[in-house]
């Protein structure tokens, strides 16, 4: 893959990148109806892949938090036609690196030395190319090093980006801006997080020793001195990423194993730390060749409020399926109902929000669950595309849920479809005590 010579940093250059994107996917448009025009039955799959094509290209030169916004949208097997799922999911792995001559740069930077000045070896070439950095090796001393360098501006660059993406959230969920404000706020603050990698060292080392006893979970030991703001070091873990993994057919026996590793690495932060490695894509995780589930990046953490913990658990609970009136409480403390709706729109967000509870809610009352099941994800999908045409609840016209469930959301549901592309059936087991 071609390296990058440089990231076009200013808002100027950024918001041109989405300009001149938008007006060849606008083109693509045009071709494709025209085209129409002499074939009715020509399909869309052309105008996904050229449009994929672009969009994927734009926001991979871009990186930082356009980038990650990609790697979000190809978690979901579902959300995206195949083509756009295909492309963004390269994000999860890989994007076009950055050249030599920044790495060394951003090294000199903040150690007056360039890697190979501090190394004994270090690859010119990036090993992995990412959403926020990109990772090279390195050895000293007769160890292995993984080195996680960030990419020049992403950190300046997170709250333009999202300024830029803003309208088209408010479009996509039909709510006023400063409705938006707060889940804008939530996204902000987690990606600032992400490009500090002084928080990043932080957290890896207090996670890691709190989960050091988890079964066959494992963690790089992480080094401060070789660490700085935008550079991070670690040890280096040979293992599989999941999607080579599944390559190699593991035996349903393994799959239920590493599976169950998984469900109980999350259980345990989320219930016991009350805060949760919360980007659980498929590039964040290795399995060794003695099946051990290493855990590989930090930077996106979400430390969950105790108040809110305690409701948003309470709706996965089954004594809450049982019809007792606190339904409709908690609804309204965890901000999906509000004071403003009428009552028929409560009503039909109760029953809603029932449903959902119930599909969601499925793993934790069961004694064993197979999430290999893709029924199970058609019954969520079909729920959902039966609510998004509810026109009652379209013209609500309200942004609704606590910030602090956008990150817990994304966890479990990041979550439940890597089990689902494993194949696992688990035992739930939870730690909550409440």
């Amino acid at each position: 893959m071609k390296s990058q010579e440089s990231i076009p940093a200013s808002k100027v250059q950024r918001a041109t990148a989405f300009v001149k994107t938008g007006v060849k996917v606008g083109g693509n448009y045009v071709k494709y109806y025209a085209k129409k025009a002499v074939n009715p039955e020509r399909s869309k799959d052309e105008l996904h892949n050229d449009n994929a094509e672009e969009i994927y290209g734009m926001l991979s030169n871009l990186k930082g938090s356009a980038l990650k916004v990609a790697q979000m949208m190809s978690m979901d097997q579902n959300i995206l036609p195949t083509a756009y799922q295909e492309r963004f999911a390269m994000s999860q792995y890989s994007a076009p690196p950055l050249s030599g001559p920044l790495i060394v740069k951003t090294f000199k930077g903040y150690f007056g030395k360039s890697p190979s000045e501090i190394f004994e070896t270090f690859t010119k070439e990036a090993v992995n190319a990412a959403s926020i950095g990109q990772v090279h090796k390195a050895t000293k001393n007769g160890k292995e090093f993984a080195v996680k360098v960030q990419y020049p501006g992403v950190a300046e660059s997170v709250k333009s980006d999202l300024k830029m993406a803003k309208p088209f959230a408010m479009r996509l969920m039909n709510v006023r801006g400063k409705d938006l404000d707060k889940y804008m706020n939530e996204v902000e603050e987690r990606l600032t997080e992400e490009t500090d990698y002084e928080l990043e060292l932080k957290r890896s080392v207090e996670i890691s020793e709190a989960c050091k006893d988890i079964g066959d979970v494992i963690f790089p030991k992480y080094y401060a001195e070789f660490s700085a703001r935008k550079i991070l070091t670690m040890d280096w873990i040979q293992g599989d990423h999941i999607k080579e993994w599944l390559q190699s057919n593991p035996d349903q026996k393994m799959r239920n194993k590493v599976g169950q590793i998984m469900w109980d690495f999350y259980d345990y932060q989320v219930h016991k730390l009350k805060m949760v490695h919360a980007d659980p894509h498929p590039g964040n995780f290795l399995i060794t060749s003695e099946g051990k589930l290493a855990i590989l990046d930090f930077g996106c953490v979400k430390v969950i409020p105790e108040d809110f913990y305690i409701n948003y658990f309470k709706l996965l609970r089954a004594d809450r399926l049982s019809g007792n009136g606190d339904f409709e409480k908690i609804l309204e403390d965890i901000e999906l109902i509000t004071s403003k709706d009428s009552q028929k729109i409560r009503n039909l967000f109760v029953e809603i929000y029932g449903e959902l509870g119930d599909l969601l809610s499925k793993p934790f009352r069961s004694e064993k669950f197979n999430f290999g099941d893709d029924s199970y994800f058609k019954d969520i999908y079909d729920l959902g595309e039966k609510t998004s045409k509810m026109k009652d609840l379209r013209d609500a016209g309200t942004a609704r849920g606590s910030q602090h469930a956008l990150y817990v959301n994304r966890t479990y549901f990041g979550l439940y479809n890597l089990l689902n592309q494993i194949k696992a059936e688990i035992e739930p087991r939870t730690y909550w005590d409440f």
